[in-house]
């Protein structure tokens, strides 16, 4: 430990800590602008100066280590001066923007000028004056205002892994953008926005929109992929303007994916606010009665293994509850939360979580991806795999698509042959993953979401039993998810009961007429075509591929309108909460369950919101421990089998429109032509 004197306090820090560090943990406050807790040090931004004794002149505490006996002060009359120099010439070029600037309310520079600068200035010369760079759709420049603190240099370097972001020309005529004119192609170039400290990078899709003393804030959970990032929606009246990321070491640090922070607008386009019943081959506006009482008249005289149901993506786990429960009032067998077909085993947590946990991948010294896109798939998973692999130590291999993961990665095949060769030791690293100390694999949706799924599944577990990644304190098998309600679902037993049908197997009981009545709770990616003899509701938020098919559409409420439960890839339960009422006439999905089985004479037994998550605790009792992840017990699961040789492909062809609130919104239409396309256009992926 090392001890040393602030401002006449002793105080005792951890090896290798900064004077900076050192002061904050003394309760000090150091204005700064380019220090970050996750970036490296820069140091040049100067704002953090402190006196230090027997020193000539102020130090950076930043870039200074604390070293035992040092007698540092932060409140002389020499540091404010230094402070008060340093602001001043920080502001001589800044121009005087601040009423039309979207920073304006939240800017570090404002707070800093206030508190620590001084309330005129002795500079009456011309600003100087920079052109402002088309970075892509998401963010906007005003690279007038930059005060070249490099954190975004340094986020798209170090955490984000793409090196477009830097500093061109020298002195006064410094700028910093991309060094060619080209959009930044990462799926985490959002959070510059959040490190810029002056608003020389904003957000474009928000640019002059609102205050933010304007908007009401609400601290949830995003669903747009399965990480289950925190985040804070903030809304003006019914409209959702913003979303930005909540701090949470063990999920998204403070981090978020562009995906869920601009697809916000998705959530206004496209939406069903109404019921719609389909009459002489058309979907016509109806009444909640009228749309319950057609229901009622396709299930009558139906029995339990003609009715089926499929759970989408996003669906909450109250919801599962609710319409499992009324399933099973009906006598129906036939219900599925994979609505991609991917054979994971729901009778074995183990089999289908994410066992290390995100934060685990930090111990790891060994990692195999089959059949996985990290950087698609899971975005944040991603970007902690880059963080451990700065720190040294770690090997990555990969079985599937050749891809750029922003990290080296050794390609070891395409396909289940790899796989099995892998498996058998006839590779040499199966060598790597038995002498690493916490090997781990990460099996993909492009693994599973294949007829011989479960086959994959069982070689992959044997694999991680031969290579040491099952012992005590570590658990190296893990399976990556891009579902928010697959774990939920999984936990709750949303899957086939004794001789149900899966969800291959409902689709085509749906064509053939086996299958009379379908129920989708917001399933649109079923890929299903119109059945002729099957009844097809679909309950949900947008008017997308399962409205295109339904019989009768039951409006329900997005992710940013109801309370809901999410369980992420790794098992942890969290809580989502309403940002804004439903529109029109939609209403919370357990709600809408609730009715539909009193009109149908199989009332549920949960009125309140309450009750509905004590029954989903007692199908489910991982979900009662919100925030929370109970390890799973090691077991056996898969299918004995041979593979098939048709090479792993990942599901996700377009990062920026996986769903129907992303399909919806304009904005990640315009990323997806501004990347996705132009990579197509030119032969290839650079990020995918």
């Amino acid at each position: 430990m090392t001890t040393l004197t602030i401002d006449g306090v002793e105080i005792t820090v951890e090896p290798g800590s900064t004077v900076m560090q050192a002061c904050v943990a003394a309760g000090k406050e150091i204005p700064h602008f380019c220090y970050h807790d996750r970036l490296s040090i820069a140091g040049n931004c100067r704002m953090c100066l402190v006196e230090m004794e027997r020193s000539p002149k102020p130090i950076a505490s930043c870039a200074m280590p604390a070293a035992d006996g040092m007698v540092i002060r932060t409140d002389t009359p020499q540091v404010k001066k230094a402070r008060e120099g340093v602001m001043e010439f920080l502001l001589i070029n800044h121009p005087l923007d601040c009423p039309i600037c979207d920073q304006g309310g939240e800017c570090d520079l404002q707070d800093q000028a206030m508190a620590y600068g001084r309330h005129f200035s002795r500079f009456d010369e011309g600003k100087r004056a920079v052109r402002d760079k088309d970075v892509g759709p998401l963010i906007e420049t005003i690279m007038t205002r930059c005060i070249h603190c490099t954190r975004c240099i340094r986020f798209a370097d170090e955490i984000a892994g793409v090196e477009e972001f830097g500093a061109v020309f020298r002195g006064e005529h410094m700028e910093i953008g991309t060094y060619v004119a080209k959009a930044v192609s990462s799926e985490l170039s959002g959070n510059m926005i959040d490190l810029c400290p002056v608003g020389a990078l904003t957000s474009k899709p928000y640019a002059f929109v609102a205050r933010s003393w304007e908007l009401r804030t609400t601290e949830t959970v995003d669903v747009l992929d399965a990480v289950g990032s925190n985040i804070r929606v903030d809304a003006r009246g019914s409209e959702v303007l913003r979303v930005v990321p909540r701090l949470h070491d063990d999920v998204n640090e403070e981090w978020l994916s562009d995906k869920s922070r601009f697809a916000y607008d998705g959530l206004r386009r496209r939406r069903l606010d109404r019921c719609y019943v389909r009459r002489d081959g058309a979907l016509r506006p109806a009444s909640w009665d009228e749309a319950f009482d057609a229901i009622a008249a396709a299930a009558g005289g139906l029995e339990g293994k003609q009715i089926a149901a499929l759970a989408g993506d996003m669906a909450d786990c109250e919801a599962m509850t609710a319409l499992a429960d009324l399933m099973a009032a009906l006598g129906s067998p036939n219900l599925d939360c994979r609505q991609d077909g991917a054979k994971l085993d729901a009778a074995s947590r183990a089999s289908y979580l994410f066992n290390t946990t995100i934060a685990g991948i930090e111990e790891a010294d060994a990692i195999l991806l089959i059949g996985a896109n990290p950087r698609w798939e899971a975005a944040l998973v991603n970007a902690r795999i880059r963080k451990r692999w700065r720190r040294g130590g770690l090997k990555v291999g990969a079985i599937g698509p050749k891809v750029d993961l922003t990290y080296p990665c050794r390609h070891l095949g395409e396909g289940p042959q790899d796989l099995a060769t892998l498996a058998a030791g006839g590779h040499a690293f199966a060598d790597v993953l038995k002498l690493a100390e916490r090997p781990m694999l990460i099996v993909g949706p492009g693994a599973l979401a294949r007829p011989d799924g479960a086959q994959v599944l069982a070689h992959a577990r044997a694999l991680a039993e031969a290579t040491g990644m099952v012992a005590e304190g570590w658990k190296g098998f893990n399976v990556l998810h891009t579902a928010a309600s697959r774990v939920g679902g999984l936990d709750l037993g949303f899957v086939p009961g004794e001789g149900g049908l899966d969800s291959a197997a409902i689709r085509e009981g749906a064509g053939s007429g086996a299958i009379r009545l379908l129920y989708l709770l917001g399933a649109d990616e079923t890929g299903l075509e119109r059945p002729e003899g099957c009844f097809v509701v679909y309950q949900g938020h947008h008017g997308d591929a399962g409205a295109r098919v339904a019989d009768v559409i039951l409006p329900g409420a997005a992710y940013t309108e109801k309370h809901g439960t999410y369980v992420n890839l790794e098992g942890r339960p969290q809580r989502a909460y309403p940002a804004t009422a439903p529109l029109g006439e939609a209403r919370e999905d357990w709600r809408i369950l609730r009715a539909l089985s009193a009109r149908l004479g199989t009332p549920l037994t949960c009125d309140t919101l309450d009750e509905l998550r004590a029954r989903m605790a007692e199908r489910a009792p991982a979900l009662a421990a919100v925030g929370e992840i109970e390890q799973a017990p090691w077991g056996d699961f898969g299918a004995a089998g041979a593979m098939d040789e048709a090479p792993f492909a990942s599901p996700i062809e377009d990062f920026y429109r996986t769903d129907p609130i992303t399909r919806a919104s304009q904005t990640m239409s315009e990323c997806s032509a501004a990347f996705v396309a132009a990579d197509e256009a030119e032969g290839g992926a650079s990020h995918g």
